[in-house]
């Protein structure tokens, strides 16, 4: 069971997940935030992913609604990734369920390693990626290969999902999309599938800690909402480094706890 609300942990779940919508909203990482702040107050860790999960969902959703003017793609390839991390979500966020508390408990400090790796090179793999994609004409790209990779990182969305939205940011490149506002909107609608979904199974299990996912949902959507709004004039390399310094600063938290 998840431990009561005090003030003091409303506040830090409210500020931190408000603080994490408007990183998300803007350059990603949020759950380098949300994710440790529930540890931090109590709650479980299988318990705190699905959280974390269902607070991240809510707040992308209002994310989504200020990014969806630049969402311009084929409609079918948008319905049919829609549906891959539909699928995909539902598989990671079982997958999580089965897991011991304290295998998922050892994992954490080599998932958030991973999921800061990601973020910290994540913009080169991109650019690599645009770079192949200008080569050869984006209807060249198997979409076979973009469904595959899509899954995959919708599967591990569903199990963990910290470091979701820079994966995504670079399967798109292989759609020869050149606008980051663009992939930013693409990428929202998609994590909301996957984020979406995973709730499903989680309530099920009931492992949400609903008073804590409600408080940082409305956080969060404030947030990411704001932010979405006025992206364009906040300086995303500076965020970046700021996001860098909270991953890295938790992933070495969490190993030296481990």
């Amino acid at each position: 069971m998840p431990p009561s609300l005090t003030f003091l942990h409303s506040l830090l779940l409210f500020s931190t997940a408000f603080i994490a919508g408007g990183l998300n909203a803007v350059a990603g990482g949020g759950s380098f935030i949300t994710f440790p702040a529930l540890i931090f107050t109590g709650v479980p860790p299988i318990a705190a992913n699905a959280t974390n999960n269902t607070a991240i969902w809510v707040a992308s959703l209002a994310s989504a609604g200020a990014y969806r003017k630049d969402l311009g793609i084929k409609r079918e390839v948008f319905l049919l990734l829609c549906g891959v991390s539909f699928i995909g979500g539902i598989i990671g966020s079982v997958a999580l369920l089965y897991t011991s508390s304290d295998v998922f408990k050892k994992l954490i400090p080599y998932l958030l390693l991973l999921a800061t790796l990601v973020f910290t090179f994540g913009d080169y793999l991109r650019g690599w990626l645009q770079l192949q994609s200008q080569k050869s004409s984006p209807d060249s790209v198997p979409l076979f290969n973009l469904v595959l990779a899509q899954l995959a990182i919708a599967i591990y969305g569903g199990f963990f999902g910290a470091g979701l939205g820079i994966l995504m940011l670079a399967t798109l490149s292989f759609l020869g999309i050149k606008s980051i506002h663009t992939m930013n909107a693409f990428k929202t609608f998609l994590g909301s599938c996957i984020n979406g979904i995973a709730i499903i199974p989680f309530i099920f299990a009931g492992v949400i800690a609903w008073h804590q996912a409600i408080l940082m949902a409305v956080g969060g959507s404030l947030g990411g909402y704001l932010s979405a709004h006025y992206a364009r004039k906040l300086e995303p390399q500076l965020i970046r480094k700021f996001v860098l310094v909270v991953a890295f600063s938790m992933t070495i938290y969490f190993f030296i706890r481990g």
